[in-house]
């Protein structure tokens, strides 16, 4: 079957990959196999640990040839899968990592704030103090991320949480996804810190 062949091909190529190219000091050469790696155990084979594995490696091989961007999308997949996996540490280490890569970049600073909303997901999905503590620090080092809509709907999130007040938490919600489309990995890590208040039912609705 095609997918028996794919997982030979991953386990075959795994460890020529990063020599083929290393020898010939082509990191990217590496990192693009890696990367190909990873997205065939993400999307064929379902085994996420082993994605981030190769994800990570290519990210590695790409930072060799300072390709920070082509590094930094590696490592995004990687902090999507470490939090969907509850390592949240780690995942708040990517996306902290990221938001500081992009933010000094007029390019792509408005991407930071995305980042910081992240990190601060999962922050609040370990502790609500860390959270509060976290969000304070994106503000002082990002100023632009004081006046996102997703900075003010972690704020109202946070007095939601303090309060146990699941409603309000829902309501929040739903006003902002009304105007900016939640995706699937926020709704899921939003679900997990709604669950995290007395007595709730664990929905969104």
């Amino acid at each position: 079957t095609l997918t028996s062949i794919k997982k030979k091909i991953c386990t075959t190529l795994t460890p020529e990959c990063g020599f083929l190219g290393l020898s010939f000091g082509r990191f990217t050469i590496a990192a693009k196999h890696h990367m190909t790696i990873a997205e065939i155990y993400e999307s064929e084979l379902v085994d996420i640990e082993k994605a981030i594995a190769h994800y990570e490696q290519a990210a590695d091989y790409y930072k060799g040839e300072e390709s920070n961007s082509s590094a930094n999308k590696c490592l995004l997949k990687v902090g999507s899968y470490s939090a969907q996996l509850e390592q949240y540490p780690k995942a708040i280490e990517i996306y902290e990592q990221v938001a500081t890569s992009t933010m000094d970049n007029p390019l792509l600073k408005y991407n930071a704030k995305e980042y910081f909303w992240k990190a601060a997901l999962c922050h609040f999905i370990v502790d609500e103090l860390n959270a509060k503590l976290a969000i304070e620090k994106y503000e002082g080092m990002f100023p632009a991320f004081s006046d996102s809509r997703e900075c003010k709907l972690l704020k109202k999130l946070l007095e939601a949480h303090e309060e146990q007040n699941s409603e309000a938490f829902t309501e929040a919600v739903k006003e902002f996804d009304s105007i900016s489309r939640l995706d699937q990995w926020q709704t899921t890590m939003l679900l997990r810190i709604k669950k995290t208040i007395q007595g709730d039912a664990g929905d969104l609705k």
